[in-house]
């Protein structure tokens, strides 16, 4: 059979259960509408998982997903995607990494890799060329990630692009991660879900093309959108600073949490950034080859008690997390910690957020000295961070608590600590705060996978910073039209919003580029000759909005609704101090308002939070 064209036309199936490996074509009656990425995944998801399946049970599905512009040619184009039932949320779970394997496991003849079933004992997945197996792992067990790294170089795999989880996923810590070396597919569970599969490691090595229909047309396409990222003004600061670049604008604008979400400003924003600018940060790298922007950090600490090796890290979630989310002003401490969630493969938001959870529940007087065990959990105590870290990666002490995550935590600890657990659907909080600009604040409480500022979209950028990435055409009101603190009249704009931030994930890219003038059209553009079919924006969308419906089916089916939508109240407050302490328009007051608006531009049930029928009907979920 003749392969698609912009695909490598294969899934690999492996049981590790059984220890069986087999493979199949793409389902053709679901690629096209779904594109590829988390819309097909999601489509696999939804139909082969039961309602109510555990997420650490050998029943659940895992599925690595690329999108058929995961090409290292294309801007953006180094990812990979993961995609399960999230075990610290029970909602649909996502997340990308960037690297060079997406790309590698397409030229090694695959679009998917979905697992099942639990090995008996450790194992590596090897994937090479059109052929897989399944190899003895025991010799990982309990290494760090750099460790079971250098482990499987000496196992000859120096030449495979590599994934493992951490010590933290062995462990089946709620929010360890999937590492490839120091980047993280991080968030949602998913190195505890490998984990608890037993699979601690996948290698893959592909020599093989996947072939665009009118290759000279894509590659015309490829080159246009790299002009257009060249040409961007972004597009500097994105290679000069990385994320990074935004800390102290966040902090002035209201959008930096501080002290657990108490107040959405910290005042020594611009100290912390000149710190990390002149002593951490030692210059820009791509997190895959070919990457025009390099917004990634090389970073270390050269000395004193924080001394780290150089590493990827530092991106503005870790340091934020670690700063002024507890109220930490040592940098180089906030930097060390980062390379230990690295290492022992934990996600560096959630760490932060149920360490300033814990601080908190210890000035309220609500733990014990036999929980905390002599620890000076007080507000701004860098010396305890490191430690919490290691605690909550290897489930010792007070850390076997954390590492369920904030929401359970509090359902353990008590005493009233469920107000200042701050999370939606169980995902705890990111580094922006919806006080700096509304849309947020909606977006936090819809997220398919939950309280997330990225997955589908940063949307203060629109509010705050009147960006409209390139979207007008599509419907996005100008976002002049509104000042930041509005609150009603947003939910068509979000809607679409989001769903161009579910755009990337289905087709394989980065993100990021958004910001620097890739809208629907160049994707569109690239994917024309790619794909051998004209394809418009337009087009992009409706998949994106069809996924999006899809994914918050799967959500549906899990028991989630309109209850699981809402956003904390201590979010919603009048900070308690901080620069915006006397702005009470910055407070959230009608949320419920703007949820309506939401899901009446949506078409979803105002009620239950589901998709109404039409709606299904008009993107051939029905």
């Amino acid at each position: 059979m003749k392969a698609l064209a912009g695909y490598a036309g294969s899934v690999l199936r492996v049981d590790l259960s059984a220890g069986a490996i087999s493979t199949e074509r793409l389902n053709e009656k679901w690629i096209r509408p779904f594109i590829g990425g988390t819309g097909y995944a999601a489509r696999i998801l939804y139909g082969e998982m039961a309602a109510g399946t555990d997420p650490l049970g050998p029943d659940a599905l895992f599925v690595l997903a690329t999108g058929p512009l995961t090409d290292n040619l294309v801007p953006g184009g180094g990812s990979l995607s993961v995609c399960c039932k999230s075990p610290l949320t029970g909602a649909w779970g996502e997340a990308r990494v960037g690297c060079d394997m997406g790309g590698t496991l397409k030229k090694a003849g695959y679009d998917f890799v979905v697992l099942s079933g639990r090995a008996e004992r450790p194992v590596h997945l090897v994937i090479t060329d059109g052929a897989a197996e399944l190899r003895d792992a025991q010799h990982l067990r309990g290494r760090t990630v750099l460790e079971k790294d250098a482990l499987l170089k000496e196992d000859g795999f120096a030449e495979y692009d590599t994934l493992v989880v951490g010590p933290a996923g062995e462990r089946l810590v709620l929010f360890a991660s999937v590492m490839v070396g120091h980047r993280a597919a991080g968030r949602i569970g998913c190195g505890a879900v490998l984990g608890s599969k037993n699979l601690f490691a996948v290698s893959v090595k592909g020599s093989g093309k996947v072939l665009p229909a009118d290759p000279d047309g894509y590659m015309k396409a490829v080159r246009e959108a790299h002009r257009i990222v060249k040409e961007h003004p972004n597009t500097f600061g994105f290679t000069a600073l990385g994320t990074m670049g935004g800390y102290e604008s966040s902090d002035a604008m209201g959008d930096l949490p501080t002290k657990n979400w108490q107040s959405n400003s910290w005042g020594k924003g611009e100290r912390i950034a000149a710190h990390f600018v002149e002593e951490n940060f030692t210059g820009g790298k791509g997190c895959y080859k070919g990457c025009p922007m390099k917004c990634g950090r090389k970073v270390h600490v050269k000395g004193g008690e924080w001394k780290t090796p150089e590493h990827d890290g530092g991106e503005y979630e870790t340091i934020g997390s670690f700063t002024a989310y507890m109220l930490n002003e040592d940098v180089d401490c906030a930097v060390h910690c980062g390379y230990l969630c690295n290492e022992f493969g934990i996600d560096t938001i959630s760490t932060g957020g149920v360490i300033g959870f814990l601080m908190e529940c210890a000035e309220k007087g609500l733990l014990s000295e036999e929980t905390t065990r002599g620890l000076d959990l007080s507000w701004g105590n860098a010396s305890v961070l490191p430690r919490l870290v290691r605690m909550i990666a290897l489930r010792e002490g007070v850390g076997d608590i954390l590492a369920d995550g904030v929401r359970r935590a509090a359902e353990r600890i008590g005493g009233g600590s469920e107000a200042f657990a701050v999370h939606v659907k169980g995902l705890e909080g990111p580094c922006h705060d919806p006080r700096a600009g509304k849309t947020l604040a909606v977006s936090y409480g819809t997220g398919n996978r939950g309280m997330c500022h990225i997955h589908p979209l940063e949307t203060v950028a629109y509010d705050a910073s009147k960006f409209d990435f390139g979207l007008r055409s599509f419907g996005l009101p100008d976002p002049e039209g509104f000042h930041r603190w509005e609150e009603r009249g947003k939910g068509e704009a979000l809607r679409i919003l989001q769903d161009a931030g579910t755009l990337p994930e289905i087709l394989g890219t980065c993100k990021f580029y958004m910001y620097v003038g890739i809208t629907p059209r160049e994707y569109a553009a690239m994917l024309s000759p790619l794909l051998g079919r004209e394809i418009s924006g337009e087009e992009l969308m409706e998949a994106a909005e069809r996924t999006t419906n899809l994914q918050r089916l799967f959500n549906c089916r899990e028991g989630f609704s309109r209850e699981d939508d809402m956003l904390p109240e201590r979010v919603r407050s009048l900070p308690v101090s901080g620069a915006y302490a006397e702005s009470p328009e910055c407070a959230v007051r009608d949320y419920e308002g703007m949820l309506d608006d939401y899901y009446d531009a949506r078409g979803w049930n105002g009620t239950s939070g589901a998709p109404k029928e039409e709606t299904l009907v008009r993107l051939g979920l029905a």
